[in-house]
């Protein structure tokens, strides 16, 4: 799926082939889960081939690092040529972008003392998941943000995460949906979330989530459209039975939900405030102009 003999990756400052690329098992990123990471995409577009937010991706991908205490000295003009030029490479037009930071050979439990930057990419042209996803709450919280940097994207993170959509899936549901410790919706898997209520929509405040690049976008679109939008703390019985929900992420782009524990969303999705918002985020991520959102 994800590539073949011929398909290129940049690994450890030069472009080979990803068949040949090779992983050291003595490190930290391997034993620990001590990388980061960013999920990008790029589109086609009437004029070319754009990658959607690159900056706002590699800065994030730069302050994960710098939190981790990862040495990591690429900058974001850097990162983005060279993403441009991987796909170019590759021939791909509607693509996922993974750049991924691992560290040198380290079996301690200390900061990692040199850092290897690799760039892989695929062709994808929707999104993972579709519309009508019926979620469930999960058995699994959020890590404490006292207990990790929750606001950085880790690789290591994301074994709460396959536990949880794990657990959904074999229970019969699409996606999990996680609270935090205080028993307030986070976010689910790998996505964030939002509810709509009277033409309002809600998403959690930060705190447990990571605040994605997309749902800033959301923020974004819903001032353009002048729908009120708020952060704010609430249980997930407050958003069962509400007129409508989606989920909002690089990879899944916006996607409306069917139910929540088994209680549909109420109002029709074509009729919704969300769904305006899910139609403008589609024609934003294909526009060849980068506009202010």
């Amino acid at each position: 799926m994800y590539y073949d003999n011929e398909t290129l990756i940049y690994f450890k400052g030069n472009f080979v082939k990803a068949k040949d690329a090779g992983m050291d098992l003595y490190g930290q990123s391997l034993h620990y889960g001590y990388s980061v990471f960013e999920g990008i995409k790029s589109y086609s577009t009437d004029r070319r081939t754009r990658i959607f937010k690159a900056k706002e991706h590699y800065e994030r991908l730069k302050r994960s690092a710098e939190l981790m205490y990862i040495p990591f000295d690429y900058s974001v003009s850097e990162l983005t040529d060279l993403t441009y030029e991987l796909l170019e490479r590759n021939g791909f037009t509607d693509a996922y972008i993974r750049p991924l930071v691992t560290c040198s050979p380290n079996m301690s439990l200390s900061k990692g003392k040199e850092s290897y930057l690799s760039l892989l990419a695929w062709e994808w042209s929707n999104g993972y998941l579709a519309d009508k996803m019926k979620i469930m709450t999960s058995g699994f919280q959020r890590p404490n943000p006292n207990a990790f940097k929750v606001e950085a994207k880790v690789g290591g993170h994301y074994v709460n995460s396959i536990l949880a959509c794990q657990d959904a899936k074999d229970k019969g549901y699409d996606e999990a949906l996680l609270l935090d410790e205080y028993g307030n919706v986070a976010e689910s898997s790998g996505a964030n979330i939002f509810y709509e209520k009277d033409g309002t929509l809600f998403t959690p405040a930060k705190g447990s989530i990571l605040p994605g690049i997309t749902r800033q976008t959301v923020f974004e679109i819903c001032s353009e459209l002048n729908i009120p939008v708020k952060e704010i703390f609430f249980k997930p019985e407050e958003m069962r039975g509400a007129d409508a929900a989606f989920f909002c992420g690089t990879a899944a782009e916006i996607v409306g939900l069917d139910s929540l524990d088994d209680v549909p969303f109420t109002k029709n999705w074509k009729d919704t405030a969300s769904e305006k918002v899910q139609q403008a985020y589609l024609k934003l991520v294909r526009s060849s102009v980068v506009v202010n959102i």
